[in-house]
């Protein structure tokens, strides 16, 4: 697919990290950007930025992301691009004991299940309801009609302690992307994802210097954090390579990571 001013994007999570430097990326191009996401103060300042619109979205509610949907492709037409960034974390051991009383705990499951309702089925919602909209367009010179990139984790391959649940939500995001592609393939719709390792992200960027410093020398090579520009530049590959379809691809300076 060939990115000019032609072409709508939606980018889940687009307000700040590796959404916002996909978006940035994909405007330069002269692409018209829909943001999602929850940080309204953020959202609106890049939406300016780049020229594009941002919608407030909850990615765990079918109402939220068709109103979204419905506001975005009345401002900047019907998508040809979707970008799934948008995800949360947390963390807690299948069980544990305190090491004071004994007392044993069990991980909480509503916990479990936000995580997965964010992750992995408000990743699925965005994606059914943008390739729906997808399949009313015309299909491209080049043979697309769309593009839908995911974002994974390397924990989907490398799960460490006390992240059971945003393990298994991003399992999920690299078990379901071949058969979405399979499934979306007659569409002429390429769905791939993208598996990051440790970025340098507003959500590490709170950590303190020394923790960053030590994650930056886990790195096999380059030994410091990814930069959101190299996510965006992978997603950037995967949406104008027209052979690129079905793959789950880690980006991660061959890290594996450790149990803890």
């Amino acid at each position: 697919m060939h990115l000019d001013s032609s072409i709508t994007a939606v980018v889940t999570g687009g307000a700040s990290g590796l959404g916002a430097a996909t978006a940035r990326r994909l405007a330069a191009h002269g692409v018209r950007v829909a943001l999602f996401d929850l940080n309204e103060e953020l959202g609106e300042a890049l939406a300016k930025e780049i020229g594009g619109v941002f919608c407030k979205v909850n990615v765990t509610s079918s109402e939220e992301v068709d109103a979204a949907f419905a506001k975005a492709r009345a401002a900047l037409g019907q998508e040809r691009i979707l970008v799934n960034c948008a995800g949360v974390g947390g963390g807690a051991k299948t069980v544990s004991r305190d090491k004071q009383t004994g007392e044993i705990k069990e991980y909480p499951l509503e916990n479990f299940e936000r995580v997965i309702q964010v992750n992995l089925i408000g990743t699925f919602r965005c994606i059914t309801k943008s390739a729906a909209g997808m399949v009313t367009l015309p299909v491209l010179e080049d043979g697309d009609r769309g593009a839908i990139v995911n974002t994974a984790s390397v924990a989907a391959e490398d799960g460490q302690i006390g992240q059971v649940a945003y393990t298994a939500s991003k399992a999920g995001i690299v078990g379901m992307t071949l058969t979405i592609a399979r499934d979306l393939s007659s569409e002429s719709i390429r769905v791939n994802t993208i598996l990051p390792g440790i970025f340098d992200t507003p959500l590490l960027g709170r950590a303190p210097e020394h923790v960053k410093a030590a994650l930056s020398a886990s790195v096999p090579f380059p030994k410091r954090l990814g930069a959101p520009e190299e996510y965006a530049e992978l997603a950037e590959t995967m949406i104008t390579n027209g052979y690129f379809n079905g793959e789950d691809v880690r980006l991660d300076g061959a890290i594996r990571m450790q149990p803890r």
